[in-house]
């Protein structure tokens, strides 16, 4: 039976890439100059931890950092945003993470979405991806274009192809 998984993970490797782009773009820009600025990644829990003298600046760290990753292959939508960033002395600090792996209640949402679309395919939840398993390849390739259509809000990789 053809079967692919779906997941939602970043290469480890090229998210240090794009940091180290992001350290590099930073340090020539002359708007950053004579600022305190610190972009570094927490490679165990996916973090990255942004630090600058303004909040106009780290609007603008943060429009580099999507801008660079994505160049790099990771989609925009890998950074969660959601915290605010906050006052610590002279400097904003904001700490950004990134999504690595379908947590639970989304991998619900798309199995949810693969019934409710009719097509003769099963979905299984295993721990941070999901298998899908059809008859045929045309309904697994009809699953991931309604995958890419359905706006979840977080990046999906569609991986393990096998026929």
């Amino acid at each position: 039976m053809p079967s692919f998984d779906i997941a939602s993970a970043v290469d480890l490797q090229v998210l240090d890439n794009a940091i180290n782009t992001v350290k590099k773009e930073i340090a020539g820009r002359y708007d950053f100059r004579d600022s305190p600025v610190k972009v570094e990644l927490n490679k165990k829990d996916y973090i990255v931890s942004l630090e600058v003298g303004s909040e106009m600046q780290m609007k603008q760290l943060i429009d580099v950092l999507i801008s660079r990753s994505m160049k790099q292959g990771i989609d925009g939508s890998a950074f969660d945003f959601s915290k605010d960033a906050y006052p610590s002395g002279k400097v904003v600090k904001k700490e950004v993470s990134v999504r690595n792996g379908l947590k639970q209640e989304d991998a619900k949402k798309i199995v949810k979405m693969i019934k409710d679309s009719g097509s003769k395919v099963q979905a299984a939840i295993m721990d941070d991806i999901i298998r899908v398993t059809g008859k045929k390849i045309d309904d697994l390739q009809d699953i991931i274009a309604k995958c890419n259509a359905g706006g979840f809000g977080f990046p999906l990789q569609y991986v393990n192809m096998k026929s």
